[in-house]
Formats: C-alpha cells, structure tokens, sequence
C-alpha cells in the first residue's frame, strides 16, 4: 500500500491530510498521527470512515466493494489488472437457484427437476467453479471458498440426476431411504452455509441477506426431504428464491458503476456490533 499519497476520499472541509514518506512512518514524527492513530498498518473506522494504516476510505465506499467483490471484511477495493470475478460467479448461483427453487415451489405444476441439470453443471457449475479459481488467484479467501464450493454443489447436485452415474439407481425399492439420504446431503450444507454466514456479518445487508437465507433454503429443503412434508420443502423454494434475487443484487453491485449504468446501487452495512459493544463496556465502567 502506497504511502505516498494518503487517500483523502471526499473529506469536504476538513484540513487537507499532509502526506509523508516512508522514513516518517513512526508515529513520533507522522504529522496526522491524531488522524491515522500510533500503529502503522492498523485498521480502524471514526464515523463515516475507514483508515487502513495510513490511507483514509469513505465507509460507503468500502461497503459498495463487499458484495460485488465477494469481500466479507473490511478492505479497501481491489487494485487489479484483472477483471472481477465475483458477478460472474454470483450470477451462475442466483440463476440456477432461481429456477430449481421455482421448481421447489411447484410453479406451473413443474416437479421435475432435470431441466436444471445443464445449467447446474455449466453455470451455476462450471463457470461458478471458474470465478471462485480466479478469485483465490486475486488472494479472496471467501470469494474463493465461497463460489467454487457453491459450483461445487451444482455439479454435485446434477450428477445425482444424471443416470449415468447410478446414484439414484443405487436406491432402487429403497425410496424412502433415497429421500432421507437427500435430507442429509442438504443439511450439511445448511452446516457449512451457517459458518460462511456468520463471515459475513461485518459486510453489508445485502451481502450477508445471500447466505442468511441460504441457510434457511438448504435447512428447509433437507427437513422437507427427510420428513416428506411439501409444505416445508415449498417454503424452502421461497427462501431459495430470496438468496437469488440477494445475489443478483450483489451481482449487479459489481458491475455497474456510474461509467456503464444509470443506476448504481447503494450498499447497507450492518450495524458495527464491536462498536456497539465497546460502547456498552465504556458505559458499564462509567
């Protein structure tokens, strides 16, 4: 991170941010040591803003990167030759999550899923595998993890309906067993869906609000499996839908920008529960 030109992102009146150069990186003689605080490289947020070291981000800013970039902490945008990755991936998941979960929701009278095996092998797949690479290439451990697990699901989740390899043939005159076992492989997912979760609780609504209701999806459709109750397993084609649409929201966040759209939407962050916290610890020691 350059130390060259400290980032000043908007700051309005205030008094300009005199740089320094390396050689003055000790606090004793930084000149915006009030400003940047003792530690070199240490990040922390005053009200509207981020200091990364010595570099200064709007808040908002920095919120608008988590989403579309697949970046569940706080960091400041990426600085690449390449292009993002994460819509790409994004896309593949809310797409092909979109259609099984109307299929799970019995619209039209469609209870078949096959048609989605393609899409579940290609986009929601394949090319979801393909950003999650590229993300792990650019150093996002989540964005990684995250997409090429979920492509992971989708080829997985395809070659249980591909008769070629025998699995649902394994269960023949044993379907009661065949549902119980689909049950199992949706709530491990709901277990590793939980823990990526609660790793994006420092992002933003809508980044957090994909995987909130991923969890309840693949919580509900692995009960609705086990317990053969369609109800719940509709219900869970409810909550698939609203992980799809969160991330095509994220998706479109990554893309759009005010040189290619006319609409640019606004990132929400989540409450700042460290702050809240200490705050509350400050008041119990007053």
């Amino acid at each position: 991170m350059s130390t060259e030109q400290p980032a000043t992102a908007n700051v309005g009146n205030q008094d300009e941010i005199t740089p320094y150069s390396e050689g003055q990186q000790d606090a004793s003689h930084n000149p915006n040591k009030d400003v940047y605080g003792p530690h070199w490289g240490e990040v922390r947020s005053e009200g509207d803003y981020i200091y990364f070291g010595n570099e200064r981000y709007l808040r908002s800013d920095l919120a608008q990167a988590f989403g579309g970039m697949m970046n569940p902490g706080l960091a400041p945008p990426q600085k690449t030759e390449y292009a993002n990755p994460a819509p790409l991936g994004l896309s593949g998941f809310a797409l092909t999550t979109f259609v099984l979960s109307l299929i799970n929701c019995g619209a039209r009278g469609v209870h078949i899923p096959n048609i989605l095996v393609g899409l579940a092998y290609f986009y929601g797949g394949a090319a979801q595998l393909l950003a999650g690479f590229f993300e792990l290439i650019l150093g996002n451990t989540f964005g990684g993890v995250a997409l090429c697990s979920y492509g992971g699901f989708w080829m997985s989740w395809a070659s249980i309906q591909v008769p070629a390899f025998g699995i649902i043939a394994a269960y023949d005159g044993h379907a009661q067993e065949l549902e119980f076992a689909v049950g199992l492989f949706l709530l491990a997912w709901a277990i590793f869906t939980f823990f990526m979760m609660i790793m994006t609780l420092k992002s933003t609504l809508a980044f957090f609000s994909i995987f909130f209701f991923l969890t309840l999806t693949f919580l509900l459709l692995g009960i609705g499996s086990i317990s053969a109750r369609e109800g719940v397993t509709k219900a869970g084609g409810v909550f698939g839908l609203l992980s799809a649409f969160a991330a095509w929201y994220n998706a479109y966040a990554g893309i759009a920008n005010p040189q290619n759209s006319y609409l640019v939407v606004k990132a929400l962050p989540l409450p700042d529960l460290e702050d809240r916290w200490r705050g509350k610890e400050k008041t119990s020691q007053a």
